[in-house]
């Protein structure tokens, strides 16, 4: 037996098992009480009011749902202050995979607050870091990708930044990049100019040059790769030299929940590697959502691009690059990488996902999927002019409702809000209705109740 730090002898005292095994049992005896959508407490809703109107003026506007959680839930079920239980199924737009109150995830977060760092920083970080950096890599090199390096951040903006930042010294002077249209891909002043939404950027200076290509169009196969494709030797051929990256959205996620082709993304990016720009796929949204981890796998591009960022589902935001493209000492840098709890967190999500029956043709991802579509088509064969796909892909699901009226849509999220599921919207013209299904904590029981209360509200709001 190898001798052990004080450190690992602190994480395997009899006490910190003990109180792990408390908690795991309080936690069990008081998550059995959520059993399913229920309305708010009336001797709750006073004060309930009181603190979402508090909230509302201490961050500046109106919360979108009045929504703030009572810190429990039960699987895909999650408890509000006011004593109400809703379905939650846009997950803090994309950060809840297991669910809320997840036995699994919770022992790791309370494994990883009981270490001596709060917060890891770039210049110290503990031995969970290594652990996970490996398993994270490891997975984006399944199928030999070839990924060396992975940077952890603390946001999915911040991965992008990093991306971006590396793609710029690695192809100086280059100064522009490409982008898809209708992309999301953050708010930060450089990333903000790349997604394709003006409101995002009122008020602020311009500090990239950005042009855009057109995204996939599955009624238009061959046309989207020509139109694509010839868009990109046109700005190669206008701006020789100028372009430092090509940024990918494979599935667009507030793009409206549009999913890309293979073959689309190949010609992209051989364009790309023929005029030396560089390629990065924005998988913040797409990560563990497919029935591979990474969407890139999914659309077989292993070999295809420089940079990945992920973040949400990960806990941990990273962007994760190949040695060619290895920053000068000093480009990228970061006080906060990530707290212990999360990282531990982190560690314990992706390997469930990789490991417990998620991913393939058979995996869960795809099981919901093909649940929920199938739901969903039986309530677009029932009402036409009420719902519409496409559906998707994964556990991101979409669907445009009352031909993608942007205020009928927005008003019907919140209809279905109050009568106790979580959504969101996305896209415009059409405006769409999106799910980030909790793949860790849903059962596909729970995917009929919430198209159970689609139904109602739809009928409610037509």
């Amino acid at each position: 037996m190898s001798k052990k730090t004080i450190g690992e002898q602190y994480l395997e005292d009899a006490r910190i098992e003990q109180a792990q095994k408390l908690i795991q049992e309080a936690l069990a005896e008081h998550s059995s009480k959520i059993t399913g959508v229920k309305g708010s407490d009336p001797e709750l809703v006073e004060e309930y009011e009181k603190t979402l109107k508090e909230f509302s003026e201490y961050r500046g506007g109106k919360l979108f749902y009045d929504y703030v959680g009572s810190g429990i839930g039960k699987g895909a079920l999650v408890e509000l202050c006011d004593g109400s239980v809703k379905y939650d199924f846009i997950t803090g737009i994309g950060v809840h995979y297991f669910g809320h109150s997840h036995p699994g995830v919770v022992a790791a977060e309370i494994k990883g607050s009981a270490t001596n760092t709060t917060m890891s920083g770039n210049l110290q970080q503990n031995s969970d870091s290594p652990k996970l950096f490996k398993l994270i890599l490891d997975q984006a090199n399944k199928y030999d990708a070839g990924f060396d390096h992975m940077f952890m951040t603390s946001s999915g903006v911040m991965a992008a930044e990093n991306a971006l930042k590396m793609a710029f010294q690695k192809r100086a002077p280059a100064h522009r990049v490409i982008a898809f249209e209708k992309c999301f891909m953050g708010r930060t002043m450089a990333v903000s100019q790349i997604t394709d939404k003006a409101a995002y950027r009122k008020g602020l200076p311009p500090t990239l040059a950005v042009d855009y290509i057109p995204f996939y169009d599955e009624n238009d196969h061959e046309g989207s790769i020509k139109r694509a494709v010839s868009m990109l030797e046109k700005y190669f051929m206008r701006h020789p030299g100028d372009y430092a990256a090509m940024c990918m959205e494979l599935i667009q996620g507030e793009g409206g929940y549009f999913v890309g082709n293979e073959e689309f993304f190949k010609a992209i990016c051989d364009t790309c590697k023929k005029h030396d720009v560089s390629v990065i796929v924005d998988e913040v949204q797409t990560f563990m959502r497919t029935k591979e981890m990474f969407a890139f796998q999914y659309f077989k591009l292993d070999k295809h691009v420089d940079f990945v960022n992920i973040g949400k589902n990960s806990q941990v935001c990273a962007t994760i690059y190949r040695n060619d493209h290895k920053p000068q000492p000093g480009l990228i840098s970061q006080t906060f990488t990530s707290s212990g709890s999360a990282i531990n967190a982190a560690y314990y999500m992706i390997n469930e996902v990789a490991n417990g029956g998620y991913l393939g043709d058979d995996g869960k991802i795809e099981k919901i999927h093909a649940r929920f579509k199938a739901n969903l088509i039986k309530l677009n064969q029932k009402y036409p002019d009420l719902i519409e796909g496409p559906w998707g892909i994964g556990a991101m699901v979409g669907m445009t409702i009352y031909k993608g009226d942007a205020t009928k849509s927005k008003d019907f999220t919140l209809q279905l809000f109050k009568n106790g599921v979580l959504s969101f919207i996305a896209g415009a013209s059409p405006t769409r209705v999106r799910f980030l299904v909790p793949a860790g904590g849903v059962e596909l029981e729970d995917i009929d109740k919430v198209c159970e209360i689609i139904e109602t509200t739809l009928n409610e709001c037509k």
